[in-house]
């Protein structure tokens, strides 16, 4: 599903509502039954007794009219439900007074919340709801929370009962996900038509909750109007199109999308039934020095468990036996090194194993030489093979990233898969924010980049990037991406797509890591528990399950 900015939304509305003719107020009723509906689904998944308690918070702009509006719904359900304004009544947009009559008529009224009173009537009556219904502030915060908002934002956060926000939680920016100033955590987010950056970048992931995205009636082909014309572009992404427009062979426009369930499940490739081992991806992991015999063990973990026919494993001859015990189902070899690295004498052998083998990892555990960065700069020189390079890898093409360059030229595939730290010494620029920056890089230099971190972005040449929902904290330990090397070189050697690949093994990673989340902690939890999960990750995305298993 693709992913919107403030600024294309605001204009997927206007659309809607000016050229397709369809009433504002009609959205706004339709995001607001979708709201209330949704309040309700998650009330009774908590099996509380009926009627629930629960607390709607309005702004005076659009996102308070919506939150008006789901009152009125949920009290026509039998809800024991009261609407507080937080702001100025003069300052209600025409279709929230609109909601705000309609809220009226029904017998119930937009109070204006007395913010001044510590122990008010209202404040106790909050305190017993079951639910917080946050309609705030909504998609269009561009600055700072006003200090009265904040104030609310930080008692109501304080009080620990679960909140429904509307569109997005109050307080975190549409864009960056970032917290301006205070705000409120969301145990569920109704968004409507598009999800937005928000909702999964910076800390607005954490402030996201469950994230439910509802069609209100706009039609489709509205709002790819927008989203393939690149109108809603504010001026501070002019400068950003402008260099996207002088890379040769690149889309105009970036095209964002959420990589969720039903994303994942359409990439998941499909596994021919008369198909044997030599069908699914002979694949070849270059990795290991002294002290460092994990790393490549659980890349080669990470590509058996999803799928690959043959695993092939080169590691220096001193750590070779210590490999060997820990590899059955992956064919371990030794390779010439100095002082427990790989050494330049392993280079043929290295590249004679590349050349037959349908994608290679390098970088695991390598270790950092200058002599084995002239080894993995000639390997990326010789070989036509489809890369992936990790850790080490990654820090020996630092200072000749040109060789990407003359991959892409010729048509060859590299996957970098950097976390934020590997990213500023390849000369990643962060200030632009991760989705971008990933973007940027893989344009500039014609590789497949996973940005890893909260949200991993997979961006590509051609200005196409996924931005991933899975994934928790118990994964931030050393061997995780080791792991994920491993999952996107097997699925680069299955034969799919570059950056289908290497989104697909984000996903399934993240996955696994929810899934060991669930079953260990994620304090306890280790990468190889989670290269133990990769099956049942895979098992539950063919299976359909299309709920993700992330709580923050």
């Amino acid at each position: 599903m693709r992913i919107a900015s403030a600024a294309q939304m605001k204009e997927i509305d206007r659309v809607a509502i000016e050229e397709r003719k369809i009433p504002s107020p009609v959205l706004m009723e339709r995001a607001a039954r979708h709201a209330a509906e949704e309040a309700l689904a998650f009330l009774k998944e908590g099996k509380k007794r009926e009627p629930f308690r629960i607390a709607v918070f309005c702004g005076p702009g659009n996102n308070g009219g919506d939150g008006v509006a789901a009152a009125r719904f949920l009290a026509e359900k039998g809800m024991k439900v009261r609407a507080f304004l937080v702001g100025s009544r003069e300052k209600l947009t025409a279709d929230t007074r609109l909601m705000e009559e309609r809220l009226r008529e029904a017998g119930l009224l937009l109070e204006d919340w007395q913010a001044e009173a510590e122990n008010s009537e209202q404040k106790s009556w909050c305190a017993s709801a079951d639910l917080i219904l946050d309609a705030l502030l909504g998609i269009g915060l561009k600055g700072e929370v006003r200090p009265d908002v904040r104030e609310v934002l930080l008692w109501l956060d304080s009080l620990g009962i679960p909140v429904l926000a509307v569109d997005i939680a109050s307080g975190i920016s549409t864009d960056t996900g970032a917290v301006l100033g205070a705000a409120l955590h969301a145990a569920l987010t109704v968004t409507f038509t598009l999800p937005k950056f928000g909702h999964y970048e910076g800390q607005g992931a954490y402030y996201t909750g469950r994230l439910k995205v509802c069609d209100i009636g706009i039609p489709e082909d509205a709002v790819e109007q927008v989203l393939s014309s690149g109108a809603a572009e504010g001026a501070e992404e002019e400068g950003q199109k402008e260099r996207g427009q002088q890379e040769k062979g690149r889309e105009r426009n970036p095209v964002f999308e959420a990589c969720d369930a039903a994303c994942a499940g359409a990439l998941l490739p499909k596994r021919r039934k008369d198909g044997h081992k030599g069908t699914f991806g002979k694949v070849s992991i270059t990795g290991g020095s002294v002290g460092f015999t994990g790393a490549p063990v659980l890349a080669s973990r990470g590509a058996a468990r999803c799928g690959s026919g043959l695993v092939f494993l080169s590691v220096p001859e001193s750590i070779y036996p210590i490999t060997a015990a820990s590899c059955l189902e992956v064919m371990p070899s030794p390779l010439p090194e100095q002082n427990g690295k790989v050494s330049s004498g392993a280079f043929f052998q290295i590249l004679e194993r590349l050349n037959a083998c349908d994608a290679g990892l390098i970088g695991p555990g390598l270790g950092r030489s200058q002599e084995l960065s002239l080894l993995v700069c000639k390997l990326l020189e010789q070989t036509a093979t489809p890369l992936v390079l990790d850790a080490d890898g990654l820090y020996a093409i630092k200072d000749r990233k040109e060789l990407l360059c003359r991959r892409y030229e010729k048509g060859l595939t590299t996957i970098l898969t950097p976390h934020e730290g590997e990213f500023a010494y390849l000369g990643g620029d962060l200030s632009e924010g991760r989705k971008m920056a990933a973007l940027r890089f893989a344009q500039k230099y014609g590789c497949i980049l996973v940005l890893k971190g909260p949200a991993t972005v997979t961006a590509s040449p051609e200005g196409k990037a996924y931005i991933n929902t899975t994934g928790n904290n118990g994964m931030a330990k050393g061997g995780s991406g080791d792991v994920l090397g491993g999952m996107a070189l097997s699925f680069l050697g299955q034969g799919m797509e570059p950056l289908k690949a290497a989104a697909l093994a984000v996903y399934l990673h993240g996955l696994a890591g929810d899934l060991c989340r669930d079953r260990l902690g994620e304090y306890g939890m280790l990468p190889g528990d989670l290269a133990e999960e990769i099956p049942a990750a895979i098992l539950r995305l063919q299976r359909g399950c299309g709920e993700e298993l992330r709580t923050w």
